[in-house]
């Protein structure tokens, strides 16, 4: 196999799951996050960048902490830099483990998608302009190229998703030649409601944390409250807080209800991509941590 994937819904222990197979087999990690790719963003995507040290040795990852916050990141530059990574990481002679819960991005990389950039289209947004997010998922809803709907929770989102989508359906998916990889897939399986359980502690968590606090720097630093709402989830509902639109007790449970349906379209798209021809072999995150061994032995 050319890489271990490791997947899962948002507090599944998929980080954990990934550093220590990472040390076990002398790999380095490649994230598959859409957020975690931006700077100074580090409480609210859930880098816990501690969890790459292991006993006293740093993991090597890759895809972290590579853009500025106010930009947009999108699947075109991932597979870029995904690339640049695994070619240096194999170059090096050393194993490949990727991790993450976009599953675009996932998709893309597994699929082996041949994507070229998109470019905005004014009148297409002046058309959407107005529309509710629950009428621009239905839109989003009637295309069958490829589009992110693990991820669109703002309407802006949603606008861009379409935005690639029409492109695609006027463009070839040619232009962009993409290898194939293989890879042995892994899903971080945890009941539902140790995962909702996880996601309400996690949160508060991440709040005494300084998760407002690093909202307000961002904001303090001069990034458009926009650009922080169009990345969705914490940054939309702590954005919505700390300029007064939303009290606090409305933020945390707009932003708990948020993450928890989240969760849920995460794993609707990973079944997904079983249906499509990839299969996951799903495992608690206890067995896997427990059989690292077998896991390295049926990946090779």
């Amino acid at each position: 196999m050319d890489l271990i994937t490791i997947l899962g819904p948002t507090a599944s222990g998929k980080t954990q799951a990934a550093t220590r197979l990472a040390k076990a087999i002398n790999a380095e990690i490649i994230s598959a996050d859409s957020r975690q790719v931006y700077r100074r963003m580090d409480i609210g995507t859930g880098k816990d960048l501690s969890d790459y040290t292991i006993e006293g040795q740093a993991i090597p990852y890759h895809i972290i902490d590579i853009a500025e916050p106010g930009t947009k990141y999108n699947v075109f530059e991932y597979q870029r830099d995904f690339l640049k990574a695994y070619e240096d990481i194999r170059e090096r002679g050393r194993r490949v483990v990727v991790c993450g819960g976009t599953g675009l991005y996932l998709e893309s990389i597994l699929r082996g998608y041949r994507l070229s950039p998109v470019p905005q289209n004014p009148a297409l947004r002046a058309s959407l302009e107005g529309k509710t997010l629950s009428e621009l998922t239905e839109i989003l809803k009637t295309y069958k190229r490829l589009h992110n709907s693990t991820d669109v929770d703002t309407a802006q989102r949603a606008i861009r998703a379409i935005e690639i989508a029409e492109h695609y359906v006027e463009h070839p998916l040619e232009d962009r030649p993409f290898p194939r990889l293989t890879s042995y897939t892994i899903g971080i399986d945890v009941d539902r409601e140790v995962r909702r359980s996880r996601i309400s502690a996690r949160l508060r968590e991440r709040l005494k944390q300084g998760m407002v606090d690093e909202v307000r720097a961002l904001l303090a630093e001069g990034i458009e409250a926009e650009d922080l709402i169009y990345y969705g989830l914490e940054y939309k509902y702590l954005t919505l807080y700390a300029t007064g639109h939303i009290t606090y007790d409305e933020m945390f449970k707009q932003l708990e209800i948020a993450i928890h349906q989240f969760a849920k379209r995460q794993m609707t798209w990973f079944r997904g991509m079983e249906r499509r021809g990839l299969p996951i072999h799903w495992m608690s995150l206890d067995y896997f941590l427990s059989h690292l061994t077998d896991i390295d032995a049926a990946s090779r």
